[in-house]
């Protein structure tokens, strides 16, 4: 049976998305209408990355087909219960973090991320990084590998690999970590609002280069790196009942307490 609402289906190059694809559209008869504000998107977490930032500000709903690897944003897929699924799936929504980048040239860069802005060093040598929430100073100087800002969305992601805390969903909070962390040895990072603005400088940009990463998006030779929630961007995801956004976090912070 057909689905009442017009579709849009996006689908990943590989072999996989393209066959779920073929398949739904063959089964249900869907309709590719690209003006629908329902978009299937078929792929792994960072297809799904891209095709949020390319619709960023269009209202739509964006369902998610795992065919990748972990799928963390995106739903198991079952063609049996695909059509109930899909029609009694419950919205989530998600704000994004923009990251504004001053690089040694004093040119300026923004870019959005939904899972977090990492901060690497680009050389041999440790990063040697001051941080900032508002007028507030967090750490005079990190030397480390690094130092994410991770979302809520993000937080099981890269951030738990550097022992970052998981953050529910609904927490308003977001997550800054460092990464091998060498002085202060013992810094575990911070946890802090939503409504906090992070500006992350380099200390030594010459001698200790460092990358600001948006989720895929690299900017090397980064000298000044502010992050914050980007208020006026929202994303719309849509999760089957029994395995929501909400319910994948909270299984990953059980996990995390039971070790």
């Amino acid at each position: 049976m057909p689905f009442k609402d017009k579709l849009h289906i996006i689908s990943d190059k590989n072999k996989r998305s393209i066959k779920i694809k073929s398949v739904l559209i063959k089964k249900f008869k869907i309709k590719n209408q690209i003006n629908s504000r329902k978009i299937i998107v078929i792929g792994g977490d960072g297809f799904m990355l891209q095709t949020l930032k390319k619709y960023k500000n269009s209202g739509k709903f964006f369902y998610g087909i795992n065919s990748g690897n972990y799928g963390f944003l995106m739903n198991k897929f079952a063609i049996k219960n695909f059509k109930k699924n899909f029609e009694k799936s419950k919205m989530i929504t998600i704000r994004p973090l923009k990251m504004i980048v001053k690089n040694i040239k004093n040119q300026i860069k923004e870019y959005l991320a939904i899972n977090e802005v990492s901060i690497l060093r680009q050389s041999r040598q440790a990063a040697s990084l001051m941080i900032k929430t508002g007028k507030k100073q967090v750490i005079k100087n990190l030397v480390s590998d690094g130092v994410l800002v991770s979302t809520p969305a993000g937080s099981t992601a890269y951030n738990f690999s550097v022992h970052g805390p998981i953050l529910s969903l609904n927490s308003k909070k977001l997550s800054i970590a460092p990464i091998s962390p060498f002085r202060p040895r013992g810094w575990r990072g911070k946890i802090i609002s939503d409504r906090s603005k992070v500006t992350i400088r380099n200390l030594n940009p010459l001698k200790r280069p460092i990358s600001a990463v948006a989720d895929n998006i690299e900017i090397r030779n980064a000298k000044k790196i502010v992050i914050f929630t980007d208020e006026r961007t929202k994303f719309n995801l849509l999760y089957n009942q029994n395995r929501s956004l909400q319910k994948k976090i909270k299984i990953e912070q059980l996990r995390k307490e039971s070790k």
